[in-house]
């Protein structure tokens, strides 16, 4: 069966994430490198792990979180439709089976909220928590406030992040620490609206409840 491993000493899997992160770094998008990948695929692992799932299907979270971001080597925009398509090829040609590949496409496919994406399987609602997580400063690009985006201002105010999985409770929290002079905490919430009900929803697909705490200010 193939494992993350594998997928991480595929060549043309790194070839394709390094030149797609560099492709969009051109037009001033925030970092999509091997660490945010790394994390993906950790995170994706562990809530699943965490909830009861099975060691495959956390491997196959692992692989989605890995790869949920190759599409960015076609374009920013509509990345997780063509990431889905690139890994599909990539997994077949790794011989991996059918099933386990529409798995991973519908989680990759399904994974961006301004596409319209919903979780569709237990790895899509696991990669969507672990991408959606992933906000911090070291992400922003940009060194010249001047020319910051909201999106970029509100990375860049958040210090530390986390995503904790209480599977007795059924709770999936994510805590966020943010820098109120780069942004308030109600502008983060604001901004980032969008992606944290995609994220409740996430959590009630795996039969959890989902709470938002930035600052120790629960806001969702």
């Amino acid at each position: 069966m193939v494992t993350l491993e594998d997928i991480k000493e595929n060549h043309l899997v790194r070839q394709y994430m390094d030149l797609g992160n560099a492709y969009i770094g051109n037009i001033g998008a925030i970092e999509h490198n091997i660490s945010h990948a790394e994390l993906s695929a950790e995170l994706c692992s562990q809530i699943l792990t965490k909830l009861g799932y099975s060691q495959r299907e956390a491997e196959l979270g692992a692989i989605a979180g890995y790869l949920h971001d190759i599409g960015n080597l076609v374009n920013r925009y509509g990345h997780g439709m063509s990431g889905a398509l690139i890994a599909f090829n990539i997994l077949m040609d790794m011989g991996m089976e059918g099933d386990e590949i529409a798995v991973i496409m519908g989680a990759i496919g399904n994974h961006e909220e301004n596409s319209g994406g919903r979780s569709v399987n237990n790895v899509g609602a696991a990669l969507i928590l672990a991408d959606k997580s992933d906000v911090h400063r070291s992400r922003v690009r940009k060194h010249d406030f001047a020319v910051f985006t909201p999106r970029d201002r509100v990375n860049y105010a958040v210090t530390e992040s986390q995503l904790l999985v209480d599977e007795k409770k059924r709770l999936i929290t994510m805590k966020i620490s943010i820098d109120t002079r780069v942004c308030s905490v109600m502008e983060y919430f604001e901004i980032f609206l969008t992606k944290m009900l995609m994220s409740r929803r996430a959590a009630e697909f795996l039969g959890c409840e989902f709470e938002l705490l930035v600052n120790d200010n629960k806001l969702l």
